[in-house]
């Protein structure tokens, strides 16, 4: 389905509202067990931005610290470095099948694509990833990969590929794929993962999650890759709880997770499972050039929660896959330009009615509103614009900017010229009709 037929689309508008008023009224009683939230808020955001300022220090105590212990630290400047490492690790296993936890950031360096070209079989592990998987479809949400899926829809899905009865419910939808995945979890070679924080002084990854799919790609096979990107850094051990029940409360209202995992390296002697080998690959992606922004950094500080999207009136509206990005919604409508470039995705920040909502929920305080403004900003100067659209602009702002210019033009001239916005603009779009005489001569000629 097209971008423009999603947007208009009525069935998948009611979906999407069901699904994030589910959310809201869970978020909204997590929220209420926080008396100071506030001040945790704030303590959050300052975690944050102390470990950005200090990231390069806390990403070599934890190079260290993880090196210590056998595990294999890459450093990659982009997806295809990354990839290209992935790939060298499971060709000199000889792994041909690869169980994957739920992560963004493979998406953002299109693991499951390269894979697939270089036939290596790659299964996802969490239930809302592997329905989008079985229907051929990228993530939608940041956090709820399924988001825009009725259970009806996903008991047809389920019918049509794997023969399971039409009005299965999701209990059972479940049920099935839980023990299809069993047998994956045990024939895989390698097992990827994300890394909702990353351990500076521990050197660690930790990682949360309702399903424990996460927890068993890392237990059973024989090799363990994380891919991270830079800015999941925390300095200390004793942040990681605080955080823990931060991203729960905010990601699905959960006083926290239900297994949340620490994992220091590959399995030791006497140890019943994980891996015989573990490889943390750190990805930069275009995060160099955002921390080095004294304003846009601070988008940096997010961790994955998908807060901001489920309360952004363009996201409940247009949902996920109008963005045309990995990363959806505002958090994404401001980093996406600098890991992928202002000129293609640079429009993405006017996608936004600066309500300011976005940043009010964000639980480590992103002015995210701002920020797409000073994208915008940047947009502009960095592409210009076309002949035709400035020229246009220019003959806007002059004539608007005087009431006598304004009418000078007659009703009917103004209503041919707003007929043209819907073929410049989107064809969406409804102009409305200009009167014969303007208010400020109708005022005129009634005092006179």
């Amino acid at each position: 389905m097209e971008k423009s037929q999603i947007s208009f689309d009525t069935n998948h508008r009611r979906i999407l509202k069901y699904n994030i008023s589910r959310y809201d009224q869970a978020v909204e009683k997590g929220k209420m067990r926080h008396l100071e939230y506030e001040v945790s808020r704030k303590y959050a955001s300052g975690i944050k931005e102390q470990a950005l300022d200090h990231l390069p220090d806390y990403l070599e105590v934890f190079e260290r610290n993880m090196v210590s212990r056998g595990v294999e630290v890459l450093w990659a400047r982009d997806g295809e470095e990354a990839m290209g490492y992935i790939r060298d690790i499971l060709e000199e296993h000889r792994i041909r099948l690869v169980v994957k936890s739920k992560s963004m950031i493979t998406e953002e360096i299109r693991c499951n694509e390269l894979l697939a070209e270089w036939n290596i079989d790659v299964v996802e592990t969490d239930l809302g990833e592997f329905i989008v998987q079985t229907a051929g479809e990228k993530p939608y949400h940041i956090l709820t990969p399924a988001m825009h899926k009725s259970k009806e829809d996903v008991a047809l899905l389920f019918h049509e590929k794997f023969g399971t009865p039409i009005d299965a419910a999701p209990e059972e939808v479940a049920g099935f794929v839980r023990d299809r995945l069993r047998k994956q979890f045990a024939q895989a070679g390698a097992g990827i993962t994300g890394a909702n924080f990353i351990i500076a002084d521990q050197g660690g990854i930790a990682l949360t999650e309702n399903e424990g799919n996460a927890l068993m790609t890392t237990s059973f096979p024989r090799v363990h890759i994380v891919i991270a990107g830079i800015e999941r850094v925390i300095s200390s051990m004793d942040q990681l709880p605080f955080f823990f029940r931060w991203l729960a409360v905010h990601g699905t209202g959960q006083p926290v997770s239900a297994y949340n995992t620490l994992l220091l390296g590959s399995r030791k002697e006497k140890e019943d499972d994980g891996p015989e080998k573990m490889v943390v690959i750190l990805l930069d992606n275009g995060r160099s050039r955002l921390i080095a922004e004294n304003e846009e950094r601070q988008a940096l500080k997010c961790i994955r929660c998908g807060a901001c999207l489920n309360a952004c009136p363009i996201y409940r509206n247009v949902g996920g896959y109008t963005y045309g990005s990995t990363y959806s919604g505002p958090v994404g409508s401001v980093i996406t330009p600098f890991y992928s470039g202002f000129s293609e995705y640079g429009h993405l920040s006017f996608a936004c009615t600066l309500c300011g909502k976005c940043s009010e929920v964000c639980p480590v305080g992103i002015p995210l509103h701002e920020l797409l403004l000073l994208n915008r900003k940047r947009r502009n100067k960095e592409t210009s614009g076309s002949f035709l659209w400035n020229s246009g602009m220019r003959m806007f702002r002059y004539a608007c900017s005087s009431r006598n210019r304004m009418d000078l033009a007659s009703g009917a001239f103004k209503n041919c010229l707003a007929s043209a916005v819907p073929r410049l603009l989107g064809n969406k779009r409804k102009m409305p009709r200009f009167a014969a005489k303007s208010f400020a001569q109708q005022w005129k000629s009634l005092n006179h």
